[in-house]
Formats: structure tokens, C-alpha cells, sequence
């Protein structure tokens, strides 16, 4: 979806006529399935031996980057996690050039050389996906601060996991952002589990809603499988921030269906908890809502089909891509000066 636009009819003279709702939930839906589609075929490309190194998937997270997403602007600043692939392209940015970093390919993100975990798009505000657990929520909360500097009215939206919740960055993040009242939302995907363990079984107290109302950054929670609740969550509380009311949380659960990365089978998990989560596909509700609105089987039919094609034609491009030379090997290394100085 366009970020700073009005969400586009999707072209004909029936569907040209449909109300703004329903154009806006038809972009949400297109959004999703492109998410979906990308991180099939990355683990398809996996699988097949064409990437270095596994990666993290959103399989059924995508309500949540797709719900965030639609209310912000090009300009606003956006920091993720180690499961960005969703973040990423609700944010805008390409997946071609996602698929290149991801396969270690000359082209990519990062030239090939920083892989899953760092994509970043500043051209779109995509400051990034981190390895580190809670390594975002400190970037954002410093881009909040430049963006107050600045006197901008763009804002940062920091998501980051369950498991970030009870590390470090969240209690610094959370108290810098509340003292200095910063322009950001920080946005918990909390699927419940960090890395293989159970979030309840490690986060004690009431939860993360609540340990960020104590630092004073009121906090919402939603259904993050109902793309439409978020969307609307979002909407509001983007308002808010951007109208300087300060930080804000919106702690939604979800769900990711598979393991912890590409080569996790997750047989620690049991089969009918995976099966309940998928009844609650966020994309499979979407499309009943479309459909309730007069969208048919066959116009979702073709998004989905567009989207695994365009994350096919983007995985054969990069497969034939070429690898960077080893001259570009040094470059973007910081330079201390302690080899070869006086």
C-alpha cells in the first residue's frame, strides 16, 4: 500500500464505484497476501539450498505489519526486528531487492552482505530489521528524538517482540520516550513465544501493556489477526503521537505458524495449538469481510496469484544474480585507523 495516500480503487467501473472502506480493506488484503507470498518463497529458496543462512518468517503475522503500516507516511520512520521480511514491504520497500540481500546477491539491500536481518530501506523510512533482541527500540526512540529536533510532524513506530519486552532497551526506550514525550509507537508483536519458550513462562507481573502504563506511556491491546481492528488502532493512535500527545503502545497478539527459523521443524510445539492459529489466519478473515462487502472469490483469487508471482519472478532474478566481488568486501567497514597508523 502507497504510504501519505488516499488507498487507490483497484480499477473497473464496478469496483471503481465501491466506498473507501472497502478500497482501503481490498489495499490491506493485497498487502497481506504480498507478505505471505514473499515469505513462502523464501523459505521454498531456502529449502532448495539457494541462500546462506536461515531466516526468520511472519507466516501468519501479517496482520500486524499490514495493519500498523497503513497509517503512516512515507517519511515516518519505521525500526523492526529479526522477523522484518512483513515490516519490510508493508513499509514499501522492494522485494527484489529483499530477495537479492536475502540470497546474498550484488544488488541487494546491502549488497548482498548483511543477509535477512538487515534490510533497510531509508528511501521508504525503513531504518531496519536487528538481530538483536530489542536493538530497534533504542534506534527508534533516537529518530523520535531527531524528528522533535527537526520539528517534524513524522513519527517513529518501533515493533519488536514479546521476548524484547523483558530485556533492557524496553525499560530505557519506554522512560527516555515518556521524559521527553517523543514522537513514537511502539508496536509488541507478541506471538506468544520468544525464540522456543513460552512468553508467560518467562514475563512476570500483569504483562506489557501494563509495565509501560507504569512508565506513563498509555498502552491499547488488540487482536492482531484482525488486520482491521489494527488498522483502525493504529489510525488513532498515529493521530496522537503525531499530534504530540507524546509516546504511545499498542500491544497486539498474534501467532507465527512456523518455528523459531527456516531450519526449526517446531516439533516442540503442539500440532492442534499450530491448527487452532491457523482458523484464525488474519488473510482468511479479511477476505470473508471482503466478500461480505460484494469483493469476489475471483478478485482475491488474482491478488493472491499476482503476489506469488511477483516473490517468484523475485526469487528467479536473484538466483541469477550475480555475487559481489571481493574488492566491495571492506566497504561500509568502519575505518578505525589502527592498522597501518603511527
Amino acid at each position: 500500500m502507497a504510504k501519505g495516500k488516499a488507498p487507490r480503487a483497484t480499477g473497473g467501473s464496478g469496483k471503481a464505484q465501491r466506498g473507501d472502506n472497502t478500497r482501503r480493506l481490498t489495499d490491506l488484503y493485497r498487502t497481506m497476501v504480498r507478505i505471505r507470498a514473499f515469505e513462502e518463497a523464501a523459505l521454498a529458496a531456502h529449502k532448495a539450498g539457494e541462500m546462506p543462512g536461515p531466516l526468520h518468517v511472519s507466516l501468519g503475522q501479517e496482520g500486524v505489519a499490514a495493519g500498523v503500516c497503513a497509517s503512516l507516511r512515507k517519511d515516518d520512520r519505521l525500526t523492526s526486528n529479526h522477523r522484518g521480511h512483513g515490516h519490510a514491504i508493508a513499509k514499501g520497500a522492494d522485494p527484489r531487492r529483499m530477495f537479492l540481500e536475502l540470497l546474498g546477491r550484488d544488488g541487494g539491500y546491502c549488497r548482498g552482505k548483511g543477509g535477512s536481518m538487515h534490510i533497510a530501506d531509508f528511501s521508504v523510512g525503513m531504518l531496519g530489521a536487528n538481530g538483536v533482541v530489542g536493538g530497534g527500540i533504542p534506534i527508534a526512540v533516537g529518530a523520535a528524538q531527531g524528528l522533535k529536533l527537526l520539528k517534524s510532524d513524522a513519527i517513529a513506530v518501533c515493533m519488536f517482540g514479546d521476548g524484547a519486552a523483558n530485556r533492557g532497551p524496553f525499560l530505557e526506550g519506554l522512560n527516555w520516550a515518556a521524559l521527553y514525550r517523543l514522537p513514537v509507537l511502539f508496536v509488541c508483536e507478541d506471538n506468544g513465544v520468544a525464540a522456543f519458550t513460552a512468553a508467560e513462562s518467562v514475563t512476570a507481573g500483569p504483562g506489557i501493556s501494563e509495565r509501560a502504563a507504569s512508565l506513563g506511556v498509555p498502552s491499547t491491546k488488540v487482536d492482531g489477526n484482525d488486520v482491521v481492528a489494527v488498522d483502525e488502532m493504529v489510525s488513532g493512535l498515529a493521530r496522537e503521537v503525531r499530534s504530540g500527545g507524546g509516546p504511545r503502545l499498542l500491544h497486539a497478539r498474534t501467532y507465527r505458524w512456523t518455528g523459531h527459523t527456516s531450519t526449526d521443524a517446531a516439533a516442540w510445539r503442539d500440532p492442534k495449538e499450530v491448527e487452532a492459529a491457523k482458523a484464525r489466519c488474519p488473510i482468511a478473515r479479511l477476505a470473508s469481510t471482503l466478500a461480505a462487502q460484494g469483493v469476489g472469490a475471483g478478485e482475491l483469487d488474482a491478488m493472491r496469484s499476482a503476489a506469488e508471482r511477483e516473490m517468484m519472478e523475485a526469487r528467479v532474478a536473484a538466483r541469477s544474480a550475480p555475487f559481489p566481488g571481493l574488492e566491495v568486501a571492506f566497504d561500509d567497514v568502519q575505518d578505525s585507523g589502527a592498522v597501518g597508523g603511527a
